[in-house]
C-alpha cells in the first residue's frame, strides 16, 4: 500500500483511524520557513471532531507533535515528520464490520485487496481521520503561500443536499477577500442558506441518515505561467490531490460541466487592460487554460458525497457466511461530512500549488 503523493514538494500519510497514531512525512519543504503553530492549530480545529451535533461526537484534540525537520522553531530542510495520537477510540463499535460490510464504504474492496489483513476499525487508512495529518501538512503550505507569495485559499460551502449558497463571481476580489470565511464554523456567503443547510443535517440526522454537498474553492493571486500541457496540467495536479480526500466523488473547474452547455462566444474569457496588466472580463475557465494558469483565480468545485456510515438498516453481506444480512451501524459518524472537509480541501490546494512554484525554482523568505 503505497501512500506517497508530489513531485519536487513529497508527503507520506501514514497511521489508521483507530490505530495508536497518524501522521505525515514532508520531504523537500523549503528551510528557514518559521513555523507558526497558532496557524496550525487554528487550521486544524476547523477539521477537528466532536465540536458541535453537526459532526461526530468523537473528541480528538488533533494536536500535532512535529518529531523531525524544525530546529529553534524553524524548518531545517530535512524531512518534516507530524504525528497526531489517537485519543478517543471505541473500537468494539466495529466489531460487527469485520466480516459484514458496510455500503458505500471501503470495507469490502479493501478487504478483497487485502486480504482481509487491513484494518476494518473506523475504516483504517481508509478513513477520513487520516485527512487530520493531511491538513497539517496542508496548513504548513497555506501558511508559507500567505506569508510570502500572498497568495490566499478560501472556500464556502456550495450547497448540502438540495440547498445551494449564494452564487459569486471570481473576477475582481483583492487576494484575500474571501479569508474571513476560514473564521466560519460553517463557511457560507448568505447566513439564511446556511441555516437551512444546518436544518437538513440535523434532519438527516434524526432520522438516522446523512446527506452530502459540494465545496466551491478559490485560489487567488497565481501569476500566469504555472503548471504544463497534458498529464502535469494544473487541473491534473489539484484532481489527482483533490480525489484523494475520503468522500470526494467529483472536481469541476470554471463553469464545469455548464461550459459543455454553452457557445464559445460565451464560454471564451475574453482579455483586456486592466491597470496596465492583461486580465479576463470573465472566469468560465477557472483560471487555467491548456493546463497552465492565465493569471485569474483559480476555481473549483469539489462533490462530496454522503457519509455511508448510517444507522438505517441497510441490505448487505456477510462475507464469511456469504449471507445476506441487514446491517444497522452503531457508533459515532457524521451525518454531513461536508463542514469538516472544508479546510482539507484548502491544505490539500495549497499543497499542490507549493509543488507548483518548487518546480519553478521559486525561493521563499528565510526567517533570519
Amino acid at each position: 500500500m503505497g501512500s506517497i503523493w508530489g513531485n519536487k514538494l513529497k508527503i507520506s500519510l501514514f497511521g489508521e483511524s483507530h490505530g495508536e497514531a497518524i501522521g505525515v512525512v514532508i520531504d523537500n519543504f523549503p528551510p528557514g520557513i518559521k513555523i507558526d503553530m497558532e496557524y496550525i492549530n487554528k487550521q486544524m480545529a476547523r477539521r477537528a471532531p466532536g465540536k458541535s451535533s453537526l459532526a461526530t461526537s468523537r473528541r480528538e484534540r488533533d494536536a500535532v507533535k512535529i518529531l523531525s525537520g524544525v530546529f529553534k522553531g524553524n524548518t531545517t530542510g530535512a524531512p518534516l515528520c507530524g504525528i497526531i495520537y489517537n485519543e478517543d477510540k471505541k473500537s468494539q463499535d466495529y466489531n460487527q464490520l469485520k466480516d459484514t460490510m458496510r455500503p458505500g464504504h471501503s470495507d469490502y474492496p479493501a478487504h478483497v485487496k487485502y486480504g482481509g489483513f487491513n484494518d476494518y476499525r473506523g475504516g483504517g487508512h481508509f478513513s477520513g481521520r487520516i485527512t487530520a495529518p493531511l491538513l497539517f501538512a496542508g496548513a504548513l503550505a497555506m501558511d508559507v503561500l500567505e506569508k510570502d507569495k500572498n497568495i490566499f485559499i478560501a472556500s464556502h460551502i456550495e450547497s448540502i443536499y438540495n440547498i445551494e449558497d449564494t452564487e459569486i463571481e471570481f473576477i475582481d476580489y483583492e487576494a484575500d477577500y474571501f479569508n474571513y470565511l476560514k473564521d466560519m464554523e460553517f463557511p457560507v456567503l448568505s447566513e439564511e442558506k446556511g441555516q437551512l443547510m444546518k436544518a437538513e443535517i440535523l434532519k438527516a440526522k434524526e432520522e438516522g441518515d446523512s446527506v452530502g454537498g459540494s465545496v466551491e474553492t478559490i485560489i487567488t493571486n497565481i501569476p500566469p505561467g504555472y503548471g504544463d500541457p497534458f498529464f502535469h496540467s494544473v487541473e491534473s495536479k489539484l484532481s489527482s490531490m483533490i480525489f484523494s480526500i475520503p468522500a470526494v466523488k467529483g472536481i469541476e473547474f470554471g463553469a464545469g460541466f455548464k461550459i459543455g452547455k454553452m457557445r464559445g462566444s460565451s464560454a471564451n474569457d475574453r482579455y483586456y487592460l486592466k491597470d496596465g496588466k492583461i486580465s479576463a472580463k470573465t472566469n468560465n475557465n477557472g483560471g487555467i487554460l491548456g493546463g497552465i494558469t492565465n493569471g485569474m483565480p483559480i476555481v473549483f468545485t469539489t462533490a462530496i458525497k454522503p457519509t455511508p456510515s448510517i444507522s438505517l438498516p441497510q441490505s448487505t453481506v456477510n462475507i464469511t457466511s456469504m449471507e445476506e444480512k441487514t446491517l444497522e451501524i452503531s457508533g459515532r459518524h457524521d451525518p454531513c461530512i461536508v463542514p469538516r472537509v472544508v479546510p482539507v480541501i484548502e491544505g490539500a490546494a495549497a499543497l499542490v500549488i507549493l509543488d507548483l512554484l518548487l518546480e519553478r525554482g521559486e525561493t521563499f523568505k528565510v526567517n533570519e
